[in-house]
């Protein structure tokens, strides 16, 4: 209704008015297109919700723990990500609407003063958080209180704040268990006085640590679910040429994008002025994600020649969202699907700076329309992840009882069983073998994360009467999105390793492996402890074949869960298990100016300066990025970035230059104009999408307007 009101007469003639355009049908039909734009769409709900997380930043009181504080933006920024989670599955009916409804929920809570209380965030959405999506639906029950529960996070708390429990009980046992770690509450399981936190405050004790009052949600005309309720959401993620007039997943990520530029100092300023403006566009995500496939299938699978059209013209043929619904076994003979559909699924995957997810969220939908195009009934994956689940558990043959080694196996046949036609099962190992992302803020890698639990949850329908109501329960990527400081790495060591070394290492992987698919508390904590244990050993093993001392600590120190810190520091092996480098690093770096840098960051540009050949004269940041991401290529593999293009012509652009011409056998350039991408700022007007095809001898410079119409 509020999109038809928009495109009513008496609404475009104003529409008309304020942009001075003529008042005939070319003028109508301007206003009707505009009113329809999924970008101003997208513009105009950040703006909104921006002015609410101003508002919400501002009202609400969050714990401000002696061992580890987190600003109050970083609060809101995480509300946000988990109740547009929830917003988006709740659009599939599993969540009730009751829970969203003041008229509803305020007879269920005890505050006599509904508006000027706080209790609709402890009681209602913290229990929904923790309590509910993270805990399986056999094992909920209150809190019975005493130090057995005190820090058993599966437990509902804040009965005293219900006039009802029994009602509320019941709408939360409408909703499935989700897991994921998104509902993860990240208090520690440590008290204060022995170095533990809180940041969710997940507890009946300390009420006076937390307050978010009940107006910020539901306020008539500030409020954030009257917000949510205006706009249409769907589960679907908009394609370049399937646009839907509501907000998808993809919009939402521009809409975190945004936000994080706007709490992080060094874009904040640009950000704000910018309203809603600052993020990747789809288009060259979608691009830059093409080009790196096709250039990396081109290079590592060859064609039978029985086909008379060329390879290149192929392999974009199965990333065309416009064929999406055509045959691909005409273009493709079964000696070449079996080739593309293996080297897909050993391809590994790096965005430097994830950010909101866009260039890893963009490969899945790439990749996950190639495999369901050559391997509509999935037999080919599904032999696939077999395979690779075997090879996995044999280099870790000594370390697991056969019954632990057959546990991954029997996932996968329970995932393809249920899933045979879907693309549950494309995405699920694609995530879990594929695509990684580093990203300084551990927001950022929440928000990453969020997009592809999202992706995941679309591929399934309920069934009220199957077990957790016919949803699986989502995997944990904590060992997939990590946040750490991708430009800092640990220093130069040995390669020699003992074989009880390599061994561990095999053990640590299968350990990370077993937690992505871990379900319970119980399971997750065993992987955990397990981690310590073997990260302890394998530091021990190598400090006897020479590793630095301070590689020691830092690797003992780290903790790959824990969400709430960054690493400040990146290793692509002890993070990801990956030691022959990525077939395809991609992403949009941060651009962070000299003088910037000079001025917020004098320590950290200085320890750049030393470790990077690139950082010469006034270098901005995505300078090192650029020499980094070429480090972390296999030696085959595809980097492609987006970054300005003034290093092409400047004084400090020439170690740059001299570094691809004598390490990179081609080098290719793409300069690309865009009104869509910026309206003004500092990362595309204009923008240049630089990228290196390792396999393609050439070299040029072409104007590539066409990208974006």
């Amino acid at each position: 209704m509020d999109i038809l009101s928009e495109l009513s007469l008496e609404a475009c003639v104003k529409w008309i008015d304020q942009k001075k355009k003529s008042k005939n049908f070319d003028g109508l039909l301007a206003a009707w297109l505009a009113k329809l734009d999924t970008e101003e769409l997208n513009k105009q709900f950040y703006r909104k919700l921006f002015t609410w997380y101003e508002w919400a930043v501002a009202e609400g009181k969050f714990p401000a723990d002696k061992n580890l504080t987190i600003k109050p933006e970083e609060h809101v920024i995480r509300l946000i990500t988990r109740l547009l989670f929830i917003w988006f599955i709740k659009e599939k009916g599993l969540i009730a609407d009751e829970l969203f409804s003041k008229a509803h929920i305020q007879d269920l809570l005890t505050e006599d003063d509904f508006d000027n209380g706080d209790s609709y965030y402890r009681a209602v959405l913290q229990n929904l958080f923790f309590a509910t999506l993270n805990t399986e639906i056999d094992k909920r029950e209150f809190s019975k209180g005493g130090n057995p529960n005190h820090r058993n996070f599966s437990r509902y708390r804040y009965k005293k704040q219900m006039r009802d429990p029994d009602r509320l009980l019941e709408l939360f046992a409408k909703t499935p268990f989700i897991n994921g770690g998104l509902f993860d509450c990240l208090d520690s399981f440590k008290a204060t006085g022995e170095g533990g936190y809180r940041i969710d405050c997940f507890s009946d004790r300390h009420y006076d640590l937390l307050s978010v009052p009940n107006r910020i949600f539901f306020h008539q005309n500030r409020g954030l679910i009257p917000l949510l309720e205006h706009y249409k959401f769907t589960v679907e993620e908009n394609t370049p040429i399937d646009q839907e007039v509501a907000l998808d997943p993809e919009l939402l990520g521009r809409v975190f994008e945004n936000l994080l530029a706007a709490i992080n100092p060094e874009t904040g300023e640009t950000a704000r002025k910018m309203t809603g403006s600052y993020y990747t566009p789809r288009a060259i995500v979608d691009y830059m994600v093409e080009e790196a496939l096709v250039a990396t299938l081109s290079q590592k699978c060859q064609p039978t020649d029985t086909n008379d059209v060329a390879w290149d013209e192929r392999l974009r043929y199965l990333f065309d969202y416009a064929k999406i619904f055509d045959d691909a076994s005409e273009w493709f003979d079964d000696t070449e699907t079996d080739a593309i559909v293996k080297t897909i699924s050993e391809l590994k995957i790096l965005d430097p700076a994830v950010g909101s997810g866009a260039f890893p969220m963009g490969m899945l939908h790439k990749l996950t329309l190639a495999l369901r195009r050559l391997d509509p009934d999935n037999t080919r994956w599904e032999a696939l992840q077999r395979n690779i689940a075997i090879e996995r558990s044999e280099e870790a043959y000594n370390t697991h009882n056969q019954q632990e080694r057959n546990a991954e196996l029997t996932e996968i046949s329970d995932t393809f069983e249920r899933y045979r036609d879907s693309d549950f099962g494309r995405k699920l190992y694609l995530i879990q073998n594929s695509i990684f992302g580093v990203d300084i803020q551990p927001i950022a890698c929440q928000i990453a994360k969020l997009r592809f639990f999202i992706s995941l949850a679309i591929e399934q329908d309920p069934d009220r009467d199957a077990d957790n109501f016919g949803i699986k329960p989502l995997p944990n990527l904590e060992t997939r999105f990590v946040a750490a400081d991708t430009l800092i790495g640990l220093k130069e060591q040995t390669t020699l390793r003992s074989d009880r070394a390599v061994q561990l290492e095999h053990e640590l992987n299968m350990n990370r492996e077993r937690y992505f698919h871990a379900k319970t508390r119980t399971e997750k904590r065993k992987c955990k402890e397990d981690e310590q244990r073997i990260r302890r050993d394998i530091i021990t093993e190598l400090t006897q074949f020479g590793l630095p001392e301070d590689n020691a600590r830092k690797i003992a120190e780290w903790d790959i869960y824990d969400q709430n810190n960054s690493a400040d520091w990146f290793d692509s092996e002890w993070m990801f298990g990956v030691t022959d480098g990525f077939d395809v690093v991609i992403g949009n770096p941060p651009y962070v100016d000299s003088e910037n840098m000079t001025k917020n960051d004098p320590e950290r540009r200085q320890l750049l300066a030393k470790m990077y050949e690139t950082t010469r004269g006034n270098w901005d940041l995505y300078i090192p990025f650029w020499e980094k991401s070429l480090k972390l290529s296999s030696d085959q593999g595809i980097t492609t970035l987006i970054t300005p293009n003034k290093w092409l012509s400047i004084g400090y652009g020439k170690a740059l230059i001299g570094i691809l011409n004598s390490r990179v056998v081609s080098f290719y350039l793409k300069e690309c104009y865009s009104s869509l991408a910026m309206d003004g700022g500092i990362n595309f007007s204009p923008a240049n999408v630089s990228e290196i095809p390792i396999s393609d001898f050439h070299k040029s410079k072409d104007k590539c307007n066409d990208i974006i119409e």
